[in-house]
């Protein structure tokens, strides 16, 4: 059941993508997920080089015969990155799928094409979506004002969002931004997209490096306990509301340039949290949907957990509308 287009593409079993997730999207999470049935994605940037990527690529192959994709974001950072490097060691160790995200990825996809890598790009609007189609990528992902990381500028969310996507383009697209559970699976599949990317579900499985102690943290937080930072940067980020961010807040709305704003919300502070548990060092990024997850469970319960319920959602409740 639920074989979709996307399946089909990137030959899963289940229309369920992990999002790729700084520091967090790593072997043994990728692994775990594309062992379940989905697609597994690490991040290519969590690692220095090329090089460091390599090994973890080649982790990842000891752990899942199944497929895996890497994640490319092309957001602004505070280190210099080599694009090339990350490009030419995903083409020379054979990964099947790669996902871009954060800006236009024009100049990698005749490359990657050439090297029949199938390449799901990930945009917050309909416009995006089309040049990306245009440019010749196989997916989009489409990222609703709900998500962790960066939503855009629009505030456009999953619900109008996905069907208007689906409307404009004919490749086969994903609905981010706000999956955590069966019935946003089905929603997806309802509103035109051939899959689901999620993101902070997977981050609170056992799986996932992160600290327990953020885990168990997270789990105490509602839908209404995150914030937007650097809108002001039009590079808009959603976090988790703490006394760090709201810091931050303060302080952007106060004028502060990106220079000052580093100490608090460079990556390094928050991978320094997520590792050690300290729940003051830094600043972590999570989705609305944190607010319906209460449980760490295993990546395969999970994943098991949404197909079945997603099952027992059309068949029992919509099917049941139709009966009356």
């Amino acid at each position: 059941m639920f074989k979709t287009k996307v399946t089909e593409l990137l030959d899963i079993q289940y229309p369920i993508i992990q999002g790729g997730m700084m520091w967090i999207s790593r072997a043994e999470l990728t692994s775990a997920v594309s062992n379940a049935g989905g697609l597994g994605i690490m991040t290519a940037l969590s690692f220095s080089s090329g090089k460091e990527l390599a090994a973890e690529i080649k982790k990842t192959r000891h752990m899942t015969k199944k497929p895996f994709g890497v994640n490319i974001s092309l957001l602004p950072t505070f280190r210099k990155i080599d694009y090339d490097d990350y490009i030419d060691t995903i083409i020379g160790e054979g990964v099947s799928v790669v996902e871009t995200a954060g800006n236009n990825p024009e100049r990698f996809v005749r490359k990657l094409k050439a090297a029949g890598v199938k390449i799901i790009h990930k945009c917050t609007t309909v416009r995006h979506a089309r040049k990306a189609e245009t440019l010749g990528c196989d997916i989009i992902s489409i990222d609703g004002y709900e998500c962790a990381g960066h939503p855009g500028e629009d505030d456009v969310g999953g619900l109008v969002l996905i069907p208007a996507t689906a409307n404009a383009v004919k490749i086969p697209i994903i609905g981010s931004g706000g999956f955590c559970d069966a019935r946003g699976l089905v929603a997806a599949l309802a509103l035109g997209a051939d899959g689901v990317n999620m993101g902070t579900r997977f981050m609170l499985t056992k799986e996932s490096p992160v600290h327990p102690t953020i885990k168990e943290w997270i789990l105490q937080f509602t839908e209404r306990d995150t914030l937007l930072l650097l809108r002001a940067f039009r590079n808009t980020e959603r976090v988790i509301r703490t006394p760090s961010s709201e810091k931050a807040l303060e302080m952007e709305r106060k004028g502060a340039t990106i220079e000052e704003l580093r100490p608090l919300i460079a990556g390094t502070t928050g991978q320094s949290m997520l590792q050690h548990g300290n729940i003051n060092e830094g600043i972590v990024t999570a989705g609305q949907c944190m607010g319906l997850i209460d449980n760490v469970l295993s990546v395969k319960e999970v994943i098991d957990t949404i197909i079945a319920d997603a099952e027992k959602v059309i068949n029992n409740r919509l099917v049941g509308f139709l009966k009356n």
